[in-house]
């Protein structure tokens, strides 16, 4: 296949992959990931690179979500608070789950992840007519959680941050505000671990996925602003439920 072909087609995914989790709070590892190991990338060399463009658009995508007014990140808000915590959760999770991603099979990490992805997708259309209560060790449980979920493979992040923050108490446009700040966070911490051993980054994926996903910010903030709060809250969890059948379906080879 041309180069050029290839790179416009990885450009393409990263478009849409980043428009649907910063619409929906999830979907952009998840999804991208597996799509372009069948492209015939190591999935070492991926993940580096997933994480290095999620970091750039996470923090593009926050910026855009206040801009349009889904959420508000003043300085002493609430949301603000509630992102750097998630973040700042990240550290450890990250850390400890590059270390195992070097050693445990490709095919446990997809299986766990799916599994864990599909059960928050029951939570939140099982849950999501009850009141929920706002519980800041709920955050920091879910942060660092998921953020081991994102070392590992690259994906698995937004749709447990995104899911728990709704059954944490967290409005749902806010909490896909929050996520894109948080993941940016964890994507650095991410990258950086995996700099620091040594692991080779795929330059070739890196311009095409940043550009992709980048051009897809705008649309997807302003999607967000547009949606009812009962409907996107629908679209997340039955988003959640597919890609937790979709990554267990990979890990089964199925797919």
């Amino acid at each position: 296949m041309d180069p050029l072909l290839i790179i416009s087609l990885i450009a393409l995914l990263a478009f849409i992959c980043e428009f649907v989790d910063s619409t929906l709070g999830m979907g952009y590892g998840t999804t991208l990931a597996p799509l372009l190991i069948m492209f015939g990338y190591e999935p070492l060399a991926i993940v580096p690179a997933i994480l290095l463009s999620e970091a750039l658009t996470g923090f593009f995508a926050a910026f855009a979500h206040h801009g349009v007014g889904n959420v508000n990140f003043n300085r002493d808000g609430k949301e603000l608070r509630i992102a750097i915590t998630l973040g700042a959760c990240s550290v450890f999770g990250v850390v400890a789950s590059v270390l195992l991603a070097i050693s445990l099979p490709k095919s446990f990490i997809t299986f766990y992840i799916g599994f864990i992805v599909l059960l928050m997708g029951i939570l939140i259309l099982w849950k999501r007519r009850k009141v929920k209560r706002f519980s800041w060790p709920k955050i920091i449980g879910i942060g660092t959680w998921a953020s081991f979920n994102k070392g590992m493979s690259g994906g698995g992040y937004g749709p447990l941050v995104t899911s728990g923050q709704i059954l944490s108490g967290v409005e749902t446009k806010k909490s896909i505000a929050i996520t894109s700040l948080s993941e940016g966070i964890t994507s650095v911490a991410g990258f950086v671990v995996y700099l620091i051993l040594g692991i080779s980054l795929a330059h070739e994926l890196v311009i095409p996925l940043v550009i992709g996903a980048m051009l897809s910010v705008p649309f997807s903030a302003l999607a967000v602003k547009r949606v009812r709060e009962k409907k996107l809250l629908v679209g997340i969890g039955a988003a959640t439920l597919v890609l937790g059948i979709f990554t267990l379906l990979k890990a089964s080879g199925m797919l």
